[in-house]
């Protein structure tokens, strides 16, 4: 199947990412969508005859024909949702994209992927946390996901690109473009050390309705989405929000309650949109990939404080192997919920325990 009818696919007025999916399907490669004829098109379930119309009228293949052109000029990768090479976890993602434009060197499909995103108009604060969560990532081999703009964004890509951390810049346009132009810079050194992704064609401006778009890649990419600062309206509440409904981690960094740029973070972790983190080590910890540390914790684990109560030893070895939500340690400790709530206040208390999001509990 060529890339042409692939791109071409995507250049049909009225089929988006779930159509294509549909008449990919239905026909086994995008060449045979354009052979098909008006009854055959108007059997797929969503297909009607303004859009089967569409199919058969369209001059997409001609046009795919001059971006391909530009595509090869300058050696940009044209990554079908089938290939090898396509990011493994956006694909899971019943809106992934058709087809993705990349220039650069990170492994797309590397085995840690974290995005961050927050507010264009990072403080101090959030620069600090950037540089301190860059600097715990490195020795982790993780690919780092953001959407090249102003603030946040811009920060984490910085901080990766200093530390030579992978780094992926998504866009909301065209790979012709850098937007923010103050960004160009930063761009190229991401190429070396990294690289940019789009869904976009060149050409393509980057449009208001194209930043959604581009959101859910970043969170579709991405093991886990980290909120470093927040406006209570901003676009990453919006990667937050998508992430959860793609069943993936999303965790935030509160801050002071009369912050603008931190009642976004805050609300998240206030209506269990996200887990909290007070500083970075403790993303590492709840995604479990410091296992020598927990391997040599476990090991201290085994002797546990002499000072415990007994409910508090019967929580501890309830905890022993897994972590358990209350409802579960309830049954196995044999202890009503309010009584097993102060025990557990307790050993949080003395640092024995740490709560994680899904109001699960496990042991330090």
């Amino acid at each position: 199947m060529s890339k042409q009818h692939q791109i071409a696919l995507t250049l049909i007025e009225g089929v988006g990412p779930l159509i294509a999916k549909k008449l990919l399907q239905h026909f086994g490669n995008a060449a045979q969508v354009f052979n098909a004829n008006q009854k055959q098109l108007l059997q797929i379930e969503g297909i009607g005859k303004k859009t089967a119309a569409a199919i058969l009228q369209t001059n997409a293949l001609a046009l795919a024909e001059e971006e391909l052109k530009f595509i090869d000029k300058h050696q940009i990768q044209v990554l079908f949702y089938e290939d090898e090479d396509y990011p493994k976890r956006l694909k899971s993602c019943y809106d992934s994209p058709l087809l993705l434009y990349y220039k650069g060197t990170a492994n797309l499909n590397a085995p840690k992927i974290v995005s961050i995103v927050g507010t264009r108009n990072t403080t101090a604060y959030g620069k600090m946390l950037c540089k301190q969560l860059i600097e715990i990532l490195k020795p982790y081999q993780v690919l780092v996901v953001s959407g090249l703009a102003h603030g946040v964004d811009g920060a984490a890509h910085r901080e990766c690109v200093a530390h030579h951390v992978p780094t992926l810049g998504v866009l909301a346009h065209g790979l012709d473009r850098i937007y923010p132009a103050a960004h160009r810079e930063l761009a190229a050194k991401m190429l070396d050390c990294g690289g940019l992704l789009t869904e976009f064609l060149p050409g393509t401006n980057p449009d208001r309705e194209n930043f959604p778009k581009r959101n859910r890649i970043i969170a579709g990419m991405a093991d886990v989405t980290v909120v470093v600062e927040a406006s209570i309206k901003g676009g990453a509440l919006i990667t937050a929000e998508i992430a959860n409904s793609y069943h993936r981690d999303v965790y935030a960094f509160p801050g002071r309650v009369n912050d603008e740029f931190s009642e976004g973070c805050n609300f998240l972790i206030k209506t269990n949109r996200a887990g909290l983190i007070n500083n970075p080590q403790d993303l590492i910890y709840y995604l479990g990939w410091d296992d020598q540390t927990a391997k040599a914790k476990s090991a201290l684990q085994v002797q546990l404080p002499l000072n415990l109560s007994n409910e508090e030893r019967i929580v501890c070895e309830a905890l022993s192997h897994t972590a358990l939500p209350v409802d579960e340690l309830s049954l196995k400790t044999n202890m009503v919920q309010s009584k097993l709530a102060v025990v557990l206040l307790t050993l949080e208390m003395k640092g024995i325990i740490v709560a994680l999001p899904g109001k699960l509990f496990k042991l330090v």
